[in-house]
């Protein structure tokens, strides 16, 4: 102890503040190492940036380079540091958006094929976000179908043979969403089904939705309303279990409003189309916004409120969606409040692209045509118990023979009290019969004596 004492005190402030210096001095040492580190890797980051500018100058000089340049990039050429392949990703999406702006859709599916070596090396996820990206973006050039199918199928037999099941579900459901598209019903249905076993069993929730979706709109199609209700029905209990995005709900809403209109519930479909087109235009979702629009002015033209439309259009969020479509819209409207058959033809006529392209607006709007035909001829037959066919089809300005077809098909109906004399060319209209309720009054009256004889019946077995 006295020893260790005597050794401390010999220890001067000289040799303290040396030591305190060392200590600094290899702390800064560490620090710099630190600093060379970042300073290696923020290297390779600012290699990648400058050569992805170099690329996009070359763009507008020498399109050619500009996609070597982007793909010596990808394929890393210079062996720069890229562990997360974050540079090259962004290589891979630049050059995607600038072969969409050459309407390349050749090279893009070429480009999904090259990039298979590099696939090996990413993670799963990244690939298959890669892989949907590229799809997503031929999906943009125009005429690009065919192309878009064959690219589905290539990838899918890939995935099968490197086993990556997570990516071919969404590829196959993607297929089958194209199938629809090009109105291959039968093998959209096949994949469909074949998918629906598969996922099921992972219970992935999210991939459900959108399989039930596909199958929804594809039942639609097919005219199969029962079993389109029960794939939306098993869509939104799908949906409901977990956290459902913005723009999924949303085509959910809008295929709940579709279905709602065709059973005639056109305020509850309105609805639908509001929270559908609330959700698209929240998103910049401009395309389907529009979609969404137009069928809440279908639903208002239904509900027999033509006068409301104008208020939606010129509404703020309205008037973001101008076009051809809304413009039809409109004009249908404006036809249906003045009541003219005659005007809401020349429109049908006028906007036949944009009214006919779409088969659910058209299916609508052929009811609402005979609907406002019905009435015209109830409306002109009102001072007539005779009337020559002819001399009505010359106050309508239809046709004889449709004129006629109208009739024998409204009398059918049990909507028109008469019947036609074709020999000679006349409706005859018969007066409306005044059914006395006494008749009624005495069926009813039988009936529940009927029931009180039944359960007197009954009684007295029960005594006996």
């Amino acid at each position: 102890k006295s020893w260790l004492e005597a050794h401390r005190k010999q220890v001067s402030p000289v040799d303290l503040a040396m030591s305190h210096n060392m200590e600094v001095d290899s702390g800064g040492n560490a620090a710099a190492a630190d600093m060379e580190v970042d300073e290696e890797a923020g290297g390779d980051t600012t290699l990648f940036a400058d050569l992805m500018e170099k690329a996009r100058d070359l763009e507008t000089t020498n399109p050619e380079k500009a996609i070597q340049a982007y793909k010596d990039i990808i394929h890393n050429k210079q062996e720069l540091d890229d562990p997360n392949a974050k540079g090259r990703e962004q290589a891979i999406y630049a050059l995607g958006e600038f072969l969409v702006a050459q309407k390349k859709a050749g090279d893009i599916s070429t480009l999904s094929k090259e990039l298979r070596p590099l696939f090996i090396e990413l993670p799963k996820a990244k690939t298959a976000k890669i892989v949907r990206i590229l799809i997503d973006l031929l999906a943009k050039t125009p005429d690009s179908m065919a192309l878009q199918i064959e690219m589905c199928t290539d990838c899918i037999e890939w995935c099968k043979g490197e086993k990556r099941t997570f990516l071919r579900q969404r590829v196959e459901t993607r297929l089958a969403g194209l199938y629809l598209q090009e109105c291959k019903y039968q093998d959209a249905l096949e994949l469909l089904n074949k998918l629906l076993i598969e996922v099921k069993k992972l219970d992935d929730k999210l991939l459900l939705v959108e399989i039930h979706l596909i199958a929804c709109r594809t039942d639609y199609a097919l005219q199969n309303i029962p079993k389109a209700k029960a794939s939306l029905t098993a869509s939104k209990t799908n949906a409901n279990a977990i956290h459902c995005p913005p723009l999924l709900q949303a085509d959910i809403d809008n295929l709940s409003g579709v279905l709602s209109a065709r059973e005639k519930d056109y305020r509850t479909a309105y609805s639908y189309f509001y929270e559908a087109f609330e959700a698209y235009n929240s998103a910049d979702s401009e395309q389907k916004a529009r979609t969404s629009l137009k069928y809440m002015l279908l639903a208002k033209i239904m509900i027999g409120r033509p006068q409301e439309t104008g208020a939606i259009i010129s509404s703020k969020s309205g008037l973001k969606y101008p076009g051809p479509e809304i413009d039809a819209m409109a004009a249908v409207a404006s036809a249906h409040e003045e009541r003219s058959l005659k005007k809401f033809e020349a429109v049908l006529e006028t906007h036949k692209d944009q009214l006919a392209g779409d088969p659910i607006v058209l299916w609508h709007l052929s009811d609402l045509n005979e609907t406002l035909l019905e009435q015209n001829i109830n409306r002109i037959l009102e001072p007539f118990s005779r009337v020559e066919i002819a001399h009505v089809a010359e106050l309508m300005e239809l046709p004889l023979q449709r004129t006629q077809a109208k009739l024998s098909e409204m009398i059918l109906d049990q909507k028109l009290n008469g019947t036609l004399d074709q020999g000679i060319g006349v409706l005859i209209v018969f007066d409306q019969e005044q059914v006395r309720s006494t008749y009624d009054n005495a069926l009813k009256t039988i009936k529940n004596t009927s029931e009180v004889l039944d359960t007197l019946y009954g009684m007295a077995k029960e005594v006996a």
